[in-house]
């Protein structure tokens, strides 16, 4: 199964919009989704702080700032026939 991560953190509204995002598209295409909160990781907040969300898929970056439906379902798919 695919691993999605989304690097997010507390009081961020488009954090809280990809992730509906993610849980719409995860209806109909399975996947792991894990959230990691960067607010208590110095290292991930210096790294993606100014970009949050930012979304891996298969442990690559795939999306920051917003994720389009489209383009997620696009890549998980092409994640998947690998």
């Amino acid at each position: 199964m695919v691993t999605v991560e989304i690097y997010s953190k507390p009081d961020c509204c488009l954090c809280d919009e990809a992730k509906r995002v993610l849980e719409a598209v995860r209806r109909d295409v399975p996947f792991e989704l894990r959230e990691v909160n960067i607010a208590g990781d110095p290292e991930r907040l210096a790294a993606y702080g100014q970009e949050i969300p930012v979304v891996f898929i298969g442990g690559r970056k795939a999306f920051k700032y917003r994720v389009d439906e489209r383009e997620l379902r696009r890549r998980l798919q092409r994640e998947v026939a690998r």
